[in-house]
């Protein structure tokens, strides 16, 4: 009899892990059901992951404008009663991304010889997300597969559209540093060396203060390049390691959230996803407390995450959820005031979603605010930087020629 591994919540809404003997998925997933253990993840140990000869693209990734794209063809011929098996081959066959097409091709064999589709989704976590594995499930649990998937097409737009627009504003100013970088370079490794032999053919000019600042800096970095390189590339990968880890994460995540204008940004970004993926997942069926558990990666902020977390295991006891957010000091005001009006009237999924669109709009907002203000400050000091160094080369220039009576 096959063993089935599965990760789950019991009806305490702890999470479990362990194997369960069964004919089948259906059975193993009926079992667990009538257990009272809601499965997120369940695969059959005793069946080879993959078979001789065959390419599966489980560890590479898709764009999200491919992902939704197909989402939404899957939702329109399922709406239009179009059977699973066939509606998955003619969206494999329209599908234009080899990765994705390949990863539908083969969910739309597995399908066809039984499994459930959330499973087969399952194969390829690289492609499809823990959101989107669940609501799938949901929707299949519920009947209404089409109507779940027309709802992650959209949620998957919506945040690609945020996450866009948040690039988009980051992509001149990056440009400009990296312009800047390579000015600054070619002036202390190219320039600047080259001007001091000029200094030193004339014995007696004084250099001022500044002007051996520049020159000192200048020598450091054509002397002691490699070792510049080297510490800065082990410096980089020492703060990685050390952001890695929770204590790390957890810190600097505290840090950025206390930054004077990215750290409202990146609240407001935070709040906005927690918002709209929770109101997702609850309208798609999936419980509480497994929501919670999935959206707590979404926020990508260990103090936000923390927050949840605690936030999960206090309504696992039975409390409501604006209670516990509250307490956690990290969430606004507004956020929990709508929370508890939804929780009260019934309503929880449309508030969550009116402030997941209020925090889209102040998030989009705050980055056009920025780009307009950060531009020109950029340019201003960048100028300023630049102006400096030029100058202190240019004055023992004017001084030589005065000594030399020009």
């Amino acid at each position: 009899m096959p063993i089935f591994e599965y990760k789950g919540i019991d009806k305490y809404g702890k999470n479990v892990r362990s194997t369960i003997d069964a004919d089948n998925s259906k059975t193993a997933k009926a079992k667990l059901k009538k257990d009272g253990i809601y499965v997120f993840e369940l695969r059959d140990k005793t069946k080879v992951e993959k078979k001789p000869g065959q390419k599966r693209s489980g560890g590479k990734s898709v764009r999200v404008e491919d992902l939704s794209r197909m989402t939404r063809q899957l939702a329109t011929m399922l709406k239009a009663n179009v059977p699973l098996v066939e509606t998955l081959a003619a969206v494999a066959e329209q599908t234009e991304q080899p990765t994705l097409k390949e990863a539908i091709a083969d969910i739309k064999n597995m399908v066809n010889e039984g499994s459930p589709m959330h499973k087969a989704l399952g194969k390829y976590p690289k492609i499809f997300k823990n959101i989107y594995i669940s609501m799938c499930e949901a929707g299949e649990m519920s009947g209404t597969l089409d109507v779940i998937l027309l709802r992650l097409a959209e949620f998957t737009e919506s945040q690609n559209q945020l996450t866009n627009k948040v690039k988009s504003a980051m992509f001149y100013p990056v440009i400009m540093i990296l312009f800047t970088m390579l000015i600054l370079v070619v002036l202390f490794i190219v320039v600047i060396p080259q001007m001091v032999t000029i200094f030193e053919s004339s014995p007696g000019l004084e250099l001022q203060w500044y002007t051996l600042a520049v020159i000192g800096f200048s020598g450091i970095l054509v002397n002691y390049w490699y070792a510049i390189l080297v510490g800065g590339i082990g410096a980089y990968l020492l703060f990685r390691g050390w952001k890695s880890t929770p204590s790390g994460a957890a810190t600097w995540d505290a840090i950025v959230l206390k930054l004077p204008i990215v750290g409202k940004l990146s609240r407001l970004i935070a709040v906005s996803r927690f918002t709209r993926t929770l109101s997702t997942l609850l309208a798609g069926g999936v419980p509480m407390l497994a929501a919670m558990d999935i959206v707590r990666n979404v926020v990508s902020n260990a103090v936000l995450a923390k927050a949840i977390d605690n936030a999960r295991d206090n309504i696992s006891e039975g409390e409501s959820i604006a209670g516990p957010l509250k307490k956690s000091g990290q969430f606004p005001p507004f956020v929990i005031s709508m929370i508890n009006t939804g929780e009260k009237t019934g309503e929880l999924e449309t508030m969550l979603t009116q402030v997941s669109d209020a925090y889209d709009f102040d998030v989009r907002n705050s980055v056009d605010g920025l780009t307009s203000i950060l531009a020109p400050v950029m340019i201003i000091v960048m100028g300023c930087v630049i102006g400096v160094i030029v100058f202190s080369i240019m004055l023992p220039l004017f001084e030589m020629s005065n000594l030399s009576g020009v």
